[in-house]
């Protein structure tokens, strides 16, 4: 630690701990904590929705289907939204070499959105969905009732509000302190995530152009500036991790930044193809999406090779196979999954089906879950006065590691044999099933996504137990 860092701390207590560098990075810890509590909600509303599949009455009318893939849904984005912010909150004062321009602001930030969300999930679960709209304004301007964006108007005013506070105490640091690559396309995907999530308020009558300013949300958010944040976090980690030069690191960052922007920006045509836009998205929706995965392959090479190249070995192998295991999976669920249906004439048959979910389900976990993860891998033994966790926590973690992303791997593979017989009985045979007929015939497929998604759940309490498990350091 320099001087200057000691000597900008309190007299009494130079650091939170003997490892952060700045004392307002501790504004992270309760971010990440929130992250993965959200995280586990997510993933026990997605159990129930796995049983509802082939018992349609389990916990009706407490817990419908539509409400419980809603929480399902709107926990995944809340709980990466903590996650990116406790990120933003560690990475920018470290990266500008001065501390937070106010830590105050950063934890009254936390409580208002974790209040605000809270609120959300109960008003979800309490409330019929029609009467939650009409209590919470939506009569005054309708914005609710659109997947992944259903949340009240109140809402997302205040998602609006705690992203400037977020934005606002990031840019002062940025601005005051040292300019880095990274934090510049941290900044820059941060700020693009809040600019896009505007267009949840734009809600037009004619279902074409809503349809068509919804992917302005949902597609340019998960395949655009959310991408750089990932990026921007990635290398970060494997700065400390490997200790390869600074500049080598952020000359593979521009590259995989500049594929993303070029390549999803325009791959938003591959949402355009049935929706009554012109014919020309087809091209330009087929071109650009089948180009997609080549960022995500350059992350895994960038991760890969940095390894490789590292001068040192850090005690927190946990954080580098996470590491490690974002370049692989994003590659995978984001990039193969998703070319597999991208097309338009292969899209034509799969448009629909449970190509997408499967799509969906190993992208979310390999881009955004696992880059979550491995900056809280890194920074929480950090922020609770440790290099790395102890051995043993490790090898836990590890083991957890391996046990969700198989488990997802299994989801994966479940619900493209879905997909597959989907296609086939209902879209390509000469006598085609109805779609009720056909959900019998994968009926199968649907159990062993449940199961899979119980192992997922044991790997992710391993996750967490790994936390408190005690022992000799590593460092």
């Amino acid at each position: 630690m320099s001087n200057a860092t000691v000597a900008a701390l309190p007299a009494s207590k130079a650091t939170v701990n003997d490892q952060i560098k700045y004392r307002s990075q501790a504004v992270a810890k309760p971010y990440f904590v929130a992250a993965i509590g959200l995280f586990i909600g997510q993933i026990l509303f997605g159990l129930i929705i796995g049983l509802q599949y082939f018992k349609g009455d389990f916990l009706f009318p407490a817990i419908p289907f539509g409400t419980a893939r809603m929480v399902h849904t709107n926990l995944l984005i809340v709980w990466l939204l903590f996650g990116f912010m406790g990120a933003g909150y560690f990475l920018i004062p470290e990266e500008c070499e001065r501390e937070l321009y106010s830590p105050k602001l950063a934890i009254i930030t936390f409580w208002v959105f974790l209040v605000a969300g809270a609120l959300t999930i109960l008003g979800y679960l309490g409330l019929p969905y029609n009467v939650l709209a009409h209590l919470t304004g939506n009569d005054l301007l309708p914005t609710m009732g659109r997947g992944y964006l259903e949340q009240p108007l109140i809402t997302k005013v205040g998602i609006v509000l705690v992203a400037l506070s977020f934005l606002f105490n990031l840019s002062m640091t940025l601005l005051s302190g040292r300019k880095t690559s990274i934090s510049i396309v941290m900044m820059l995907g941060l700020w693009g995530l809040a600019i896009f999530f505007l267009f949840s308020f734009v809600n037009p009558n004619n279902l074409v152009l809503d349809k068509y300013f919804w992917w302005w949300v949902v597609h340019l958010w998960v395949e655009g500036v959310w991408e750089l944040i990932m990026g921007a976090m990635l290398a970060f980690v494997l700065v400390k991790v490997t200790g390869v030069d600074r500049e080598i690191i952020e000359k593979w960052l521009y590259l995989i930044i500049a594929m993303t922007l070029i390549t999803g920006i325009i791959g938003t045509g591959h949402h355009y193809f049935w929706i009554g836009t012109p014919g020309y998205w087809q091209l330009l929706g087929s071109v650009f999406s089948a180009l997609e995965p080549v960022p995500f392959f350059m992350m895994t090479v960038f991760a890969f090779n940095m390894v490789k190249r590292r001068r040192r070995e850090h005690p927190n192998q946990a954080a580098t196979l996470w590491a490690l295991g974002t370049g692989v999976m994003s590659f995978l669920g984001a990039g193969v999954w998703g070319f597999l249906g991208t097309l338009s004439v292969v899209n034509y048959y799969t448009h629909g089906t449970q190509l997408t979910a499967a799509h969906g389900h190993m992208a979310f976990y390999g881009a955004y879950a696992m880059v979550v993860l491995t900056m809280i891998s890194y920074t929480m033994p950090l922020l609770r006065g440790r290099e790395a966790n102890s051995a043993a926590a490790q090898k836990l973690e590890k083991t957890a590691f391996w046990v969700m992303t198989l488990a997802i791997v299994g989801i994966t593979l479940s619900l493209t044999a879905a997909a597959v017989t989907q296609v086939s009985l209902q879209r390509l045979s000469a006598a085609p099933l109805s779609f009720m007929e056909t959900q019998q015939h994968i009926m199968p497929m649907y159990w062993a996504r449940f199961g899979f998604g119980l192992c997922f759940f044991t790997g992710l309490m391993m996750y967490v137990t790994s936390f408190f498990v005690t022992g000799k350091r590593e460092s």
